[in-house]
């Protein structure tokens, strides 16, 4: 996972994920109404986080309410690893000096 970590692009990526899903813990667990707050961490983390979304939807049938919210926020915040490491990638590739083969 070092990609995620090695440049500021990642960094700042992981850092917006890390607010957007410390605002849905915080609606979530602190506010009277949480709303659509589990809108934006999915957003951020767009193309992982759907299944992440998926696993913790139907915890409405279960007795375990207080884990979907658990579920959802690690399977969000798995997904900004993942994107973040793809970003990184994507960074050092474009960064990475000398002459490329044309396509």
């Amino acid at each position: 996972m070092a990609p995620a970590v090695d440049n500021w692009l990642a960094r700042g990526y992981l850092a917006v994920v890390a607010a957007t899903l410390g605002f849905f813990l915080y609606a979530v667990y602190l506010s009277p109404d949480p709303g659509f707050a589990g809108i934006w961490p999915l957003m951020a983390t767009a193309p992982l986080s759907v299944f992440a979304f998926l696993v913790a939807s139907p915890a409405e049938y279960f007795s375990f309410s207080w884990l979907s919210p658990l579920i959802f926020s690690v399977g969000v915040a798995l997904s900004g690893l993942v994107n973040a490491a793809l970003l990184g990638l994507l960074a050092r590739r474009l960064r990475a000096p000398g002459a490329r083969p044309a396509v």
